[in-house]
């Protein structure tokens, strides 16, 4: 496949100018996609644990949408990896996209019929729009520069703040326009969310051409075979061995703290008597704060490295679960500012961590690595979505979040324990 692209690539190999036209155009069609996709995640955050409560009777477990999307979002992380791998990032992302689409219409459809199986399989498949959400982030990579990773990863996400941001604020307008067709009003977000998904899918497939991992890869493999790039082998996989290990971890931790803090936020507030307007609200200035501080975040990156900055975004998840564990449930300013700090740390944390692991891996196996490292945070998310309800219900939201406190210190030690050790461990 490479031999048979390097007519094609010769251009940009030839002209770097050519090759800088291609980058923006990879950063702008990526950036529109998050737009769609920003808007198809907002549905299972803001509403899913509220018509699971609702269709099982319990708020035991309230957090089990959650945990079953972010099951999904590992396979589907690992399927749109290898997808991406070998055929580029088009397909895999398309793949993805469109599956999620499919997914948030199957929860609507569950919520009709009342069918917790049918809403448990498509929670699962709704999953893969999350996961791709994610996977877009990459693709600005393939084609930057060393020195402007952090800064496209951080383009691309805060493109997703248009989305995320309005999503949840339209819960009631979802809503009250899914009651107009006979649907409950909690399955009325993910017509958004499924249709969010497709187009974002749409957008994938029609315009992100020529696709830049297969272009990377070709030119990447041209300076190989015509001697233009020195690499040793064996501290390149020496030095991808401890970062991947060490970026993917930051992830995990990041990931876990937040799907679990977030998770149980809207049954907490549901249980002190806020309406769907003000957890529409919370959940809206939360993902705007997960994705709107990118650019600033991708630059502070770029600069002070992303050991600094993952200690920066341990320190902020502290002030949001201590936040979180002392605001009274009444008081939506608190809530507010919780969810906020919630969503700037893990903003710091997923861009910090994949930057290190972007910069940790050989270009050629890229897409592969990538898919397998976010498998393991859709997994952790998982985790801290199924168990969010179970803390929340054996004992209350305010330990679910000093939990999460602790566990963001671990940020610190580890990153002293990267700075020290000469050891690595292989998640390939």
């Amino acid at each position: 496949m490479i031999a048979k692209s390097n007519d094609s690539i010769q251009p940009y190999i030839d002209s770097p100018e050519k090759l800088k036209k291609l980058y923006r155009r990879v950063i702008f069609i990526a950036s529109l996609s998050q737009i769609f996709g920003g808007a198809g995640l907002a549905a299972g955050i803001t509403v899913g644990a509220l018509l699971a409560q609702q269709m099982l009777g319990t708020a035991a477990y309230a957090g089990l949408p959650t945990a079953l999307f972010t099951l999904g979002s590992a396979g589907a992380a690992l399927l749109v990896g290898r997808l991406s791998q070998r055929y580029g990032r088009r397909p895999g992302l398309t793949t993805g996209f469109m599956l999620g689409g499919f997914g948030g219409l199957g929860v609507v459809l569950a919520a009709i019929i009342n069918s917790i199986p049918l809403l448990f399989i498509s929670l699962i498949i709704y999953g893969s729009g999350t996961a791709t959400n994610l996977q877009a982030r990459y693709a600005g990579t393939d084609l930057a520069s060393k020195n402007q990773r952090a800064k496209a990863i951080s383009i691309i996400m805060v493109s997703a703040t248009f989305g995320a941001f309005a999503g949840p604020n339209m819960v009631d307008i979802m809503g009250e326009f899914a009651l107009s067709l006979g649907i409950p009003a909690l399955a009325g977000p993910f017509l958004l969310s499924g249709t969010a998904f497709i187009l974002a899918g749409l957008v994938i497939f029609l315009l992100l051409r020529p696709d830049p991992f297969l272009t990377a890869k070709a030119i990447e493999a041209y300076k190989q075979e015509n001697g233009q790039e020195e690499t040793s082998l064996d501290t390149a996989q020496a030095f991808s061995k401890k970062g991947v290990a060490t970026g993917a971890t930051i992830m995990v931790l990041t990931q876990m703290i937040m799907i679990a803090i977030m998770t149980m936020t809207p049954v907490h507030m549901r249980h002190h008597g806020h309406d769907l307007g003000d957890i529409g609200l919370v959940i809206g200035i939360h993902i705007g704060a997960m994705y709107l501080p990118s650019l600033f975040t991708g630059i502070l990156v770029d600069k002070f490295g992303s050991t600094a900055m993952s200690v920066a975004g341990g320190a902020t998840l502290t002030i949001a679960s201590a936040l979180a564990t002392f605001a009274p449930g009444d008081s939506l300013f608190f809530l507010i500012l919780a969810l906020a700090f919630l969503g700037i740390g893990w903003n710091i944390g997923l861009i910090s961590g994949t930057t290190k692991v972007v910069d940790s891996m050989e270009p050629l196996k890229r897409a592969k690595t990538q898919g397998t490292v976010d498998v393991y945070i859709a997994l952790s998310g998982a985790s801290g979505g199924a168990l969010s309800g179970m803390v929340v219900a054996g004992s209350s939201y305010a330990t679910l979040s000093l939990i999460g406190g602790l566990l963001s210190l671990i940020l610190i030690p580890l990153m002293l324990w990267s700075r020290r050790s000469n050891g690595a461990v292989n998640i390939n």
